[in-house]
């Protein structure tokens, strides 16, 4: 009995093996960069628990909104000097090795002599070319996808498309467009297509860059800083820790959390996952992704309502824009005098707000808990799966479509909304987990909480001070009106105060 209960240990422990073994071989270190992943690595993670809803026939798209972030782009300015101060810091943490009598074995080779692939650039942050591929292949997909959407010729009221003005995010839109419009013009061997991409200044931009226009929220995010940094502090420390007894070099914390920026940077741009990435286990990956995706949802996501709400100017253009084409099909207007699609490209401060908007990625209980203006639990710590996920909410190229629908042999429901995110149908939890929605449920359920704020209100330190003094001058008028002897006692007393 013994020897068989002995042997069936054995036999488990050797298929518990193999199957980390396997799941450490599959790991791809390019699906676990939060929103510094590049969208071809990202963009087929599907929840395999999710049925989409099958299209009733009949049914046929009549309108389409995307919001889309731009493509893959280079590191900032800020970003490449920091890579250039960790080349000088690696070098002296080698050559402080060296004097100590240090062997460097187990030093990776690549780490010796390494200097940043941005070395000496001077300007950042463009999109590069992987980046435009990929809006020009999304661009592509979408036509084939809604070949009747796209059918019209070519008028910029037709399909009009928005971007913000800064230049990676109207440089995806060109190449998005040229996708969309492949061979529908005459220009050059491509047959190219000349089409318009209008902007909004940026300091007016409430549509696509709320964050920029909104002093509550630039002041929320300079005062929670330091609170995120302190909930990344511990796991930073326990990878100082393990990586500087694993290399034996003493490496600090600002040197492990620019090895982690740059395995992102390489993975990413350069199809390097050998190098940094190397540095770090798949278990130690899944933690720094973490805490990557803790200070997403804290600053940019269900953290704070303030954080979504400020989008309310852009979920109320995409409602206005599918009620105008409901209009449209109603009065029978001519193809070709409708817009048919609203087509725009910001960023992932516009898309990961613009998510929670519409619920998406919540459990039905949380999804209530944000109705009633509760707080969100954290994201759990891996090994505990979880929903929130920067690599899945916006990746570059990440984004949202809501396409609607005209289903004209419904009795009861004529119009319904389906939400796809980074092409993918996708449930939202206030129309009973479902991604085709009634276009009346979408309003009353998902948007119509969110309208009863305003931007301004929401946004404005002065907005919010100049309603408080108004209430409280309307009271005074009316105080002074009912009990005037009260309130000539009560400005006396203050005198005297």
């Amino acid at each position: 009995m013994k020897e068989a209960t002995a042997s069936f240990m054995l036999i488990l422990c050797v298929l518990l093996l193999a199957h980390l073994n396997d799941a450490v071989q599959n790991f791809d270190v390019r699906q676990h960069l939060s929103t510094v992943s590049r969208y071809d690595f990202v963009k087929d993670v599907v929840d395999k628990n999710f049925v989409p809803s099958e299209i009733p026939d009949g049914c046929t798209p009549i309108h389409l909104n995307l919001v889309a972030r731009h493509g893959t782009r280079a590191p900032t300015k800020k970003r490449m000097r920091e890579l250039e101060r960790l080349a000088d810091h690696l070098e002296v943490l080698i050559r402080e090795a060296k004097e100590k009598g240090s062997s460097l074995q187990k030093v990776p080779g690549w780490l010796q002599g390494w200097k940043s692939p941005w070395q000496g650039k001077l300007k950042g942050g463009e999109l590069i070319s992987k980046g435009e591929d990929e809006l020009y292949d999304l661009g592509i997909r979408i036509r084939e996808k809604y070949p009747d959407l796209f059918s019209e010729e070519y008028h910029p009221d037709v399909y009009p498309i928005k971007a913000t003005q800064v230049p990676r995010a109207s440089a995806s839109a060109v190449a998005f467009g040229m996708g969309l419009f492949n061979e529908r013009g005459t220009l050059g061997p491509g047959r190219h297509r000349a089409f318009a991409v209008t902007s909004e200044s940026r300091a007016s931009d409430i549509k696509l860059r709320f964050h920029d226009c909104c002093d509550n929220y630039k002041d929320f995010r300079i005062s929670q800083a330091p609170a995120v940094e302190r909930l990344k502090e511990p796991i930073l420390d326990e990878m100082t820790s393990s990586i500087a007894r694993r290399y034996e070099l003493n490496f600090t914390r600002q040197d492990v959390s620019s090895l982690w920026f740059l395995c992102k940077q390489e993975a990413s741009l350069l199809d390097i996952t050998d190098q940094a990435c190397g540095l770090f286990s798949p278990s130690e990956v899944a933690l720094l992704e973490w805490t990557d995706d803790l200070e997403v949802f804290i600053l940019k996501g269900y953290g704070k309502s303030l954080n979504y709400r400020m989008g309310v100017p852009l979920l109320e253009d995409i409602v206005q824009s599918m009620e105008q084409a409901i209009k449209a099909k109603e009065e029978k207007h001519t193809p070709g005098n409708y817009e048919k699609a609203r087509l725009r490209f910001a960023h992932a401060e516009t898309v990961i707000p613009f998510t929670c908007l519409l619920g998406l990625f919540l459990e039905r209980s949380e999804f209530q808990q944000i109705q009633k203006e509760e707080p969100l639990a954290l994201p759990p710590k891996p090994p505990q799966s979880r929903n929130w996920r920067g690599s899945i909410l916006a990746p570059f190229t990440g984004n949202n479509m809501l396409v609607l629908y005209s289903c004209p042999a419904n009795s009861s429901d004529k119009y319904f909304v389906q939400v796809l995110h980074n092409e993918r149908p996708t449930p939202m939890p206030g129309c009973n987990g479902t991604d085709f929605c009634p276009f009346d449920v979408f309003k009353e359920r998902i948007v119509a909480p969110h309208l009863k704020y305003d931007y301004n209100t929401l946004c404005n330190v002065q907005t919010e001070q100049a309603i408080h003094k108004s209430k409280t001058s309307k009271l005074s008028l009316l105080l002074h009106w009912l009990f005037p002897r009260w309130n000539d006692d009560t400005q006396s007393h203050k005198v005297e105060l």
